[in-house]
């Protein structure tokens, strides 16, 4: 899977694999501003066909894309 990097020139990939590391500075960080960027706090829900007859919603898994950029 590809994916660009965004506007701060990191690619998405080198967070996730930091994410353990900067989770918790960062959660102090946002509770001592009292602010959260709002593009951070909404994501939309995708239905993604698994298998078999695309009739029956039991053949679809949802998945939850939120955003990586600032909207600029």
């Amino acid at each position: 899977m590809y994916k660009s990097t965004a506007h701060d020139e990191m690619h998405p990939q080198v967070l996730r694999k930091l994410a353990d590391e900067v989770a918790k500075p960062l959660s102090i960080i946002f509770e001592k501003s009292g602010e959260v960027p709002t593009d951070w706090k909404s994501g939309s829900v995708t239905l993604i066909f698994k298998k078999c007859k695309k009739e029956d919603p039991g053949n679809h898994g949802s998945v939850s894309l939120t955003s990586v950029e600032d909207g600029k």
